[in-house]
């Protein structure tokens, strides 16, 4: 199967296509007898992660500290609120500490191309048997995004989503490209089984976009649809 052209598949190239059409240079085939290790993309530790568990981490700090007070000042009317902010605190931002560190810790991947399909690892501390797989054989084709984000760099960032089914496709060789956010957000019903295999592809992942694509299409001959830009 060959990429789909048009005239909004354009710049295949930055995602990892050969612009002719066909597999990347130097990409297998899911055809031959070789079967091609699964491709493991994680999460590195970056500023931004560190910023916010040390954040979190001097907020649960605070949190300790009004419950104390709270406790040491007898139980009057504002050492109770004390203590109740100083609980709710601690929930709040202790839950945000160990999910962050959780993440890193364990070292769980983000995405995995493997034999099978798409792997989306559950994220921690969920069991790994709540892992989802899309098959290769129902992903009808892929498309890079970019949506606008406050905290990403230069307020955007990239997505790559799996289109589970040919109207998907379409739609996004054909939208107008701001409707294609839509893709990205699970709330909306036309595109939610799209929005399920949408990965925003951070800087601190350890693979970039073309690279995740190009990987991808050495497992399966998948069109690719750049929006990104148009």
């Amino acid at each position: 199967m060959t990429a789909m052209s048009g005239d909004h598949d354009h710049d295949a190239s930055s995602v990892g296509t050969d612009p002719s059409g066909g597999s990347p240079a130097g990409a297998g085939s899911t055809g031959g007898s070789e079967e091609l290790a699964p491709f493991v993309v994680r999460g590195r530790l970056t500023w931004r992660n560190t910023v916010s568990i040390t954040a979190c981490l001097i907020l649960v700090i605070a949190s300790v500290g009004f419950i104390a007070g709270g406790l040491m000042r007898g139980m009057s009317a504002g050492s109770v609120l004390f203590v109740v902010m100083g609980v709710a605190g601690l929930a709040l931002f202790g839950a945000g500490l160990s999910t962050s560190t959780g993440m890193l810790i364990s070292r769980r991947p983000l995405l995995v191309l493997e034999p099978a399909g798409v792997r989306r690892p559950a994220r921690w501390p969920l069991p790994r048997r709540s892992d989802r797989v899309l098959p290769w054989a129902e992903i009808h084709g892929m498309c890079a995004v970019r949506r606008g984000l406050a905290s990403a760099k230069r307020g955007e960032l990239d997505h790559l989503v799996f289109l589970p089914s040919a109207d998907l496709l379409e739609l996004a060789r054909t939208a107008e490209r701001p409707q294609l956010v839509a893709l990205t957000l699970p709330d909306v019903p036309m595109t939610a089984a799209a929005a399920r295999w949408c990965f925003a592809i951070d800087s601190g992942w350890t693979a970039s976009l073309k690279e995740i694509v190009s990987e991808a299409r050495r497992r399966h001959e998948i069109p690719v649809v750049d929006r990104r830009k148009k």
